[in-house]
């Protein structure tokens, strides 16, 4: 069985924003997934370009509380070395992998 493991929580913006901010909080993700790994830069931005849209306001909100971990353990949740104990973080990570997955 892997391992469980936590990050650090984050406090969400998102709530029922206009339009016109959605663009700022889209710009703000995209320079939080740049996180100058290779394999995390193609995990994070391609599930930003792809699926992000499709989250409702908790997914969005555990993909901020995602981004809010330290890169070895966002590795390692990426990698399914570890599995996160948030259950809706979980859900998130699934997501992004099966975004990637051929």
């Amino acid at each position: 069985m892997l391992p469980k493991a936590r990050c650090p929580s984050a406090v969400s913006e998102l709530t029922s924003e206009p339009a016109a901010n959605r663009s700022l909080e889209r710009n703000r993700l995209y320079w939080q997934c740049r996180r100058g790994m290779l394999e995390l830069d193609a995990l994070l931005l391609g599930f930003l370009d792809r699926r992000y849209d499709q989250l409702d306001d908790a997914g969005r909100a555990a993909f901020e509380r995602l981004l809010s971990c330290p890169d070895p353990l966002l590795l390692d949740y990426l990698m399914a070395r570890t599995i996160p104990i948030d259950k809706d973080v979980a859900d998130v990570v699934n997501a992004i992998r099966s975004a990637v997955e051929p």
